[in-house]
């Protein structure tokens, strides 16, 4: 489960993702590691739009960043995503950006699954079996 390879993200820096001093402005980082993690579950071929007819959601609990070197508009750069914790609750994963070899941005984010009313709930057993190859 933790040991597997990360899943890899390419993304693109486009003039939108940057502020006033030409880097990629902090909060872009999320919007990446955001849909990084979308197309992971989704390779993992756990289904999101069936899981939100079912009456759950995932969402994140918490996010813990680091930003350590910027990036500018037109690099390209990869995220990772690699699971390195999973409960019947919850599941942590850990994030990086890099662009070529240098890390520059890594986070680990907390993510439960709510059911229709917004209250926590244990992770229903297909996706937890998918989270676990």
């Amino acid at each position: 489960m933790t040991d597997s390879a990360p899943h890899g993200f390419a993304v693109r820096v486009y003039y939108e993702d940057t502020d006033l001093a030409g880097i990629v402005y902090y909060a872009n980082y999320l919007k990446f590691i955001e849909r990084a993690r979308s197309e992971w579950v989704r390779d993992l071929g756990i289904d999101q739009r069936a899981m939100k007819a079912g009456g759950v959601v995932f969402a994140v609990r918490r996010v813990v960043a680091d930003y350590l070197s910027p990036a500018v508009y037109d690099d390209e750069l990869l995220v990772e995503t690699h699971l390195t914790g999973l409960t019947p609750a919850r599941m942590v994963v850990e994030q990086n950006v890099l662009r070529g070899n240098d890390l520059l941005f890594e986070a680990e984010v907390t993510i439960v699954v709510l059911n229709a009313a917004g209250r926590p709930i244990r992770m229903p057993a297909d996706v937890r079996r998918a989270l676990e190859i």
